[in-house]
């Protein structure tokens, strides 16, 4: 199942089997077990990473039967760089909050920008 769905997503991407171990931090023998489903019980830590890679929900990996029923929106080529930029710089996850509250700022500001001021 899970592997299943790993195996799919990355077709999908156009990722070889290389490229997402590398990136997720992997080995590749592991993940082409998981792809294969030899290993059916990969712990939550190493999906994460998986998922985190592909640009999708732990959750579609988890999900039975046919994936292409999750409505999910693959992240695109863009997003997807701007993601790993974030994590090559140093940005951990439980910094993203602020990184939020920032961009909500310079938006806000933009906003402003637009509003006549009589």
């Amino acid at each position: 199942m899970i592997g299943t769905n790993i195996h799919c997503i990355r077709k999908k991407r156009g990722l070889s089997l290389s490229d997402l171990a590398e990136r997720a931090g992997i080995s590749k023998s592991y993940l082409s077990n998981l792809e294969r489903n030899l290993n059916k019980n990969p712990s939550i830590k190493m999906v994460d990473k998986i998922a985190s890679v592909l640009g999708i929900d732990l959750l579609v990996l988890m999900k039975n039967g046919d994936i292409n029923d999750f409505p999910y929106q693959p992240l695109e080529k863009e997003w997807m760089k701007f993601i790993n930029d974030l994590k090559a710089s140093g940005v951990q996850k439980d910094q993203l909050n602020d990184y939020k509250k920032l961009i909500e700022f310079i938006n806000w500001q933009n906003e402003q920008e637009k509003v006549p001021h009589n």
